[in-house]
């Protein structure tokens, strides 16, 4: 499939568009950090990472209406202290100027935290990002506690990237996970890259909390499948699974066409209901 194929494909499925629960915009300053982790195969990347798409905000924002995207992220990621609230703000003023891009922000572990995650709720913020793998550090922090608890009360989803791909780190895995929704059992979550390479692990935590979901972000697509393939005896439980996996892309640093994402779904032959759930409804019933 070509990323010209992607709205016929969208609209054969009798679907309004796409929902896309994990895509990156960031800073210009940072988004030229962050690409030249990957250009450079960084310690946090470890591997060839080509990247498809550039380009500048607007381009971007351009490419995704062309692919019949409806609803997009904009996941900023904290990786030190001091740093989320300036991300925070840029986030807020691109998604106030940019729409289909729901208000996104995210947070770490420092003084203070609690304050303003409380205010971003507040003021609307629709969904959080968190990133363990850059971040480095600890789920059950207990300068997170009382965040985390704001968040729980608000229902406002969290995106986590927690599994162990593509470098795993100390605070990596399922346990840091489940030991964080042990202390927080009504948070939502949706897990990033379907846990990879902990797919077992991070599917059994979806199916014993309610309001834990996951993402495809990456997942099946060839790149991913030569580091860390699916484990096919595990596809019956994403069907069971179906009201709870949500559509990621990583849009725009993703080493192949967006095209691919939705090919490398539609080959698992889970069926249309659960393409439909995955690409629009269970992102729309989410987030709205």
């Amino acid at each position: 499939m070509t990323d010209r194929a992607v709205p016929a494909w969208t609209e054969a499925l009798g679907l309004p568009g796409l929902y896309d629960i994990h895509v990156h915009f960031l800073p210009p300053q940072v988004m030229e950090k962050v690409r030249a982790q990957f250009d450079n195969a960084g310690p946090l990347i470890g591997r060839a990472w080509p990247l498809v798409y550039r380009g500048t905000d607007d381009e971007r924002v351009a490419q995704l209406r062309e692919l019949g995207v409806r609803r997009f992220t904009a996941l900023p990621y904290a990786h030190r202290p001091g740093i989320a609230e300036w991300l925070n703000d840029w986030a807020a003023g691109f998604a106030e100027n940019t729409p289909g891009c729901l208000s996104s922000a995210t947070l770490f572990p420092e003084e203070g935290v609690e304050k303003y995650v409380e205010q971003r709720v507040e003021s609307g913020t629709r969904v959080f990002k968190v990133h363990v793998q850059v971040g480095d550090f600890d789920l059950t922090d207990p300068l997170l506690d009382e965040a985390w608890g704001i968040l729980a009360d608000a229902g406002t989803p969290v995106v986590i990237h927690v599994n162990s791909g593509p470098v795993a780190n100390a605070h990596t895995g399922p346990d840091p996970m489940r030991a964080l929704m042990r202390r927080h059992p009504s948070l939502t979550v949706v897990l990033a890259h379907m846990g990879a390479p902990e797919y077992d692990g991070f599917l059994s935590i979806a199916e014993d909390y309610d309001r834990v979901h996951l993402d495809t972000t990456m997942a099946f697509t060839d790149f991913f499948e030569e580091m860390a393939p699916f484990p096919r005896e595990l596809l019956p439980r994403l069907v069971a699974l179906q009201d709870k996996v949500l559509l990621g892309s990583d849009f725009p640093n993703i080493p192949y066409p967006y095209a691919h994402q939705l090919e490398a779904l539609e080959r698992l032959e889970l069926g249309d209901d659960w393409l439909r759930a995955v690409c629009w409804e269970n992102g729309y019933r989410l987030l709205g």
